[in-house]
């Protein structure tokens, strides 16, 4: 929680004066580009099997109950990696609690979910599939339903070569895992301006970028992702109406300490302008909104519409070169293969 102090103090007038004349030297020291090439996962070793097995899992659907709803549905690689929805709609049109955060470069966040009940990509892929409002399935129903397709089979054998039994759900999850660190996005405008290439961004958009470092919200959206590298209250110094916040307690729920009531992990703002809707609520669909909502919750401030305009044109720069998915030819079912349940 060691950057909730740094907003804090933010507030208190401590936030960081950038000129124009300096505003990429600042920015190097607080933002990094998305780095080239897949990243390497800790206990994970990346192979083209793997990737290849971790993607047909990603879009079939029959890893659900319902035979209808696959990883894909909630964080759709064609639309920045999310579903267009204020909460994702699961089995049997459930509506889920949260916002599906966006799958695209989610691997550098420091642990998965709105609350970061998942430590890492592994164990996030397997919280859908057993989730009752999401794909409402069990691990031993979803390896059944593996293997009773012989290419399923076959295909964990490539990838999981010195497993005895490679077909189980530990091994779903790390397939499914290494494919989505495929999923970034490198070279946005913003990239290449860290990178040392100026004139990647026009003067509007560093107008922007100084404003969004001058007011704080750098604090809390840094790094390589802009965000998801710790976790903060939402409404550090005014907490959004009931309209905005719902009644979500946050991470409060996995620690069940009252110190993380309202505390979310901060999300990307990579590739923003294609994630809306906003929030853990999924609430607000206007960016320039958002921004206006966080300038009062976190920092305390009133921004005034030219500074929320700026700011907005230097957001539209962070939108990177989106992964080339080929949609895969999945496995063929069998008369083994469970049929599917849709209440």
């Amino acid at each position: 929680m060691k950057k909730m102090f740094l907003a804090g103090a933010m507030v208190l007038g401590m936030a960081v004066n950038v000129s124009a004349a300096n505003v990429m030297d600042e920015a190097v020291q607080m933002f990094k580009p998305i780095p080239y090439g897949i990243p390497e996962i800790a206990g994970n070793a990346i192979t083209i099997e793997k990737i290849d097995l971790g993607k047909a899992l990603f879009f079939d659907p029959r890893l659900s109950k319902s035979g209808l709803i696959s990883c894909n549905t909630c964080h759709n690689v064609g639309m920045g990696g999310d579903d267009f929805q204020e909460t994702s709609t699961g089995h049997g049109w459930q509506q889920g609690p949260r916002n599906s955060p966006t799958v695209l470069n989610a691997v550098f966040n420091l642990a998965q979910f709105w609350d970061g009940r998942a430590k890492d990509l592994k164990e996030q892929a397997k919280g859908p599939v057993q989730a009752s409002v999401e794909m409402n399935n069990t691990p031993e129903a979803a390896v059944k339903t593996i293997n009773s397709m012989p290419e399923y089979i076959e295909m964990f054998k490539q990838a999981f070569p010195d497993d005895k039994d490679p077909v189980t759900f530990d091994n779903m999850a790390a397939a499914i895992e290494v494919f989505e660190a495929t999923l970034t996005t490198p070279d946005s405008g913003f990239d290449k301006f860290l990178r040392g290439e100026k004139s990647a961004l026009s003067s509007a958009e560093q107008k922007g970028l100084a404003l969004f470092m001058e007011k704080g919200c750098v604090d809390c959206h840094g790094g390589v992702n802009m965000g998801g590298e710790d976790y903060f209250p939402f409404g550090l110094v005014e907490r959004p109406s009931t309209s905005v916040m719902g009644h979500d307690k946050g991470r409060f729920e996995v620690t069940q300490s009252a110190d993380d009531e309202y505390v979310f992990k901060s999300p990307s703002l990579r590739n923003i302008q294609l994630t809306s809707p906003y929030f853990h609520s999924g609430k607000v669909w206007s960016l320039k909104e958002s921004v206006q909502i966080m300038g009062s919750a976190q920092l305390g401030i009133s921004l005034n519409s030219q500074d929320v305009d700026d700011i907005h044109t230097f957001l539209m720069t962070t939108t990177g070169v989106q992964p080339n998915v080929v949609y895969p030819i999945l496995p063929a079912a069998t008369a083994a293969t469970p049929q599917p349940v849709l209440k």
